[in-house]
């Protein structure tokens, strides 16, 4: 059972916590779950509370697998002009947050806004209680519903009507990029018929970890502690921490060649002990024999989805359009 709130019963009192990950999550002896962040709830927006229009909508009622859709303003001059489409998933450790706390939608509405893109962020079922693959399988289906609008027949008519199926993109961060990385990786694979291209892939200070220390790991041992306990956590039935979901990079992984679709931006930060894990995805990408075209971004100075919790430093501000940028490159001209 599923609880998300932030008060300890009495009967908590009499329990002891047995996993805890600080700032995020508890776990009691009695099977209870107190998530610590992430479990607000605001609203969907239309304007003129907002120059973004939002609603939620579900995807896959068997599952609950929901959504919160973002449709940008219409521009001057772009009656009738399709734009590019955004599956985004976000990030909190596979077992906090979602689409609908203020920080993430704070943080789609204000790219949505920069980048001029219809944007869908994905609700996935969240660990210890669903455990992996459980957010690998939503998203996948998630990205399953996405493709059956491509000829404007699918349920949603925000999609039929502003979605532009030539310019599909991923983008998620931390815990969300890896899930991009594993379900791109799906979509390159010639057993899984997807029926849509992706255009490209946006990893945002991706979660990828291994058994072996690499760069600054090696020189923050208190850090390193905290990420090694999380993936046996999250994915008990792939506890290992060169599992090819955590490590893509390990010797046994699928070759990257696979990835399905044609560009990809690896965003990382320079206080996060898990940017030379991106950078080493950014070089074994780039010689994996893979066709399509990748770039980094480092952010200097600061950590770990610094972004998602001050949309107003600059920043914060940078990495916005430089991933709205991304998503506009090469975009034919307004109509």
């Amino acid at each position: 059972m599923e609880d998300s709130t932030n008060s300890t019963t009495i009967t908590d009192k009499h329990q002891e916590i047995a996993h805890e990950i600080p700032n995020t999550i508890r776990v009691f002896t009695n099977g209870r779950v107190e998530r610590l962040r992430g479990t607000d709830i605001v609203p969907p927006s239309l304007p003129p509370h907002s120059v973004v229009s939002s609603k939620d909508i579900t995807l896959d009622s068997e599952n609950n697998i929901t959504a919160r859709l973002f449709l940008p303003p219409e521009r001057q001059g772009s009656r009738g002009h399709k734009l590019p489409i955004l599956l985004y998933i976000h990030g909190g450790a596979f077992c906090v947050n979602s689409p609908f706390n203020a920080a993430y939608h704070n943080y789609l509405t204000a790219l949505v806004s920069q980048a001029n893109v219809v944007a869908i962020s994905i609700k996935y079922r969240l660990a210890p209680e669903h455990p992996l693959p459980a957010a690998y399988e939503d998203s996948w289906v998630a990205l399953q519903w996405l493709a059956s609008h491509r000829k404007n027949n699918g349920p949603e008519p925000w999609l039929n009507e502003h979605a532009d199926f030539q310019r599909v993109f991923l983008a998620g961060d931390s815990a969300g990029a890896n899930i991009v990385h594993n379900i791109v990786m799906m979509a390159g694979h010639p057993d899984l018929d997807l029926s849509m291209d992706i255009l490209g892939a946006c990893l945002i200070h991706p979660y990828f970890w291994g058994s072996t220390s690499i760069g600054s790991e090696a020189v923050e041992p208190g850090q390193k502690e905290l990420v090694d306990r999380l993936w046996p956590f999250i994915c008990p039935s792939k506890p290992e921490n060169d599992s090819p979901w955590i490590n893509p990079m390990a010797e046994d992984a699928p070759s990257l060649a696979w990835l399905g679709c044609r560009r990809v931006l690896v965003c990382i930060a320079e206080k996060d002990v898990l940017k030379d894990r991106g950078r080493l995805y950014y070089d074994s990408l780039g010689r994996s024999g893979w066709t399509g075209v990748v770039e980094i971004e480092e952010t200097q100075g600061k950590g770990h989805v610094f972004h998602i919790y001050d949309l107003e430093c600059n920043d914060a501000k940078e990495l916005i359009k430089s991933i709205a940028e991304f998503f506009n490159r090469d975009a034919p001209p307004s109509i």
